[in-house]
């Protein structure tokens, strides 16, 4: 695996029917096996950057790799490729699918990308791999077969880890993952998707505004430290 994971350099975004861009940034650099926290106030863009980094948008200018692929060089089916097989997602709300089971959730990535399901597949089956997973990040067995919409928040959100994990991809982009939790269930969840992410040797960029999450990582950012946009804005505002 490439020594950088993500690398962005002269990134700017604008969204449709806005003068001016929500993004500016120079350069932004996370190395493999890095664990990056990211954070900022609500509107700074941490959102639209996951998005970003991760394919789903593309800059007006500037450069996005991923594992040295530049991804706004690539068509998008080619950008897909790439997210499915080396990016694995945790959202907010989880993003579940309510009506699959909880193991079943967690084998979807396996379903979209050949290279994680082999992955997945190496040591144990991938339905292993995905117990397995379910196992590390304390799921009890008798919760892997209920549909995901009749679990608790704190279950959903193990599945969620476990489907951004199987398959070791190499780079976990969590965005506000703990918001729904209370602040000792928080450092819980977040020390179990560290070593996790450590075991699988995957880089790490978890976004959020709660600072009590960032003690354990490796390096911490202020989106508004290296976002040009928003000090550019500051600047303007009497």
């Amino acid at each position: 695996m490439p020594a950088v994971a993500l690398h962005v350099a002269d990134l700017r975004f604008r969204w449709p029917g806005q003068t001016a861009p929500c993004l500016d940034i120079p350069h932004l650099e996370v190395a493999a096996g890095e664990r990056v926290f990211l954070y900022g106030p609500s509107g700074s863009g941490k959102s639209t950057l996951l998005g970003l980094l991760g394919g789903v948008s593309v800059p007006e200018r500037g450069r996005v790799e991923i594992l040295g692929h530049p991804l706004n060089a690539l068509p998008a089916r080619k950008r897909d490729r790439i997210r499915a097989d080396s990016i694995g997602f945790l959202f907010q709300q989880f993003n579940l699918l309510p009506w699959l089971s909880a193991i079943d959730n967690v084998l979807l990535p396996c379903t979209f990308s050949a290279l994680r399901r082999d992955r997945a597949g190496a040591e144990r089956s991938p339905v292993a791999e995905a117990g397995h997973l379910l196992t590390q990040l304390d799921l009890a067995p008798d919760s892997w077969h209920k549909k995901a919409a009749e679990l608790s928040v704190g279950q959903q959100q193990r599945v969620a880890a476990a489907r951004a994990l199987i398959g070791r991809p190499e780079i976990i982009i969590a965005d506000e993952p703990t918001s729904a939790l209370d602040a000792e269930r928080q450092q819980v969840f977040v020390d179990l998707l560290l070593r996790e992410t450590a075991a699988a040797d995957a880089a790490l960029v978890f976004v959020s505004h709660d600072h009590r999450l960032a003690a354990h990582f490796d390096r911490r950012i202020a989106l508004n430290e290296i976002n040009r946009a928003v000090q550019e804005a500051s600047e303007v505002v009497p």
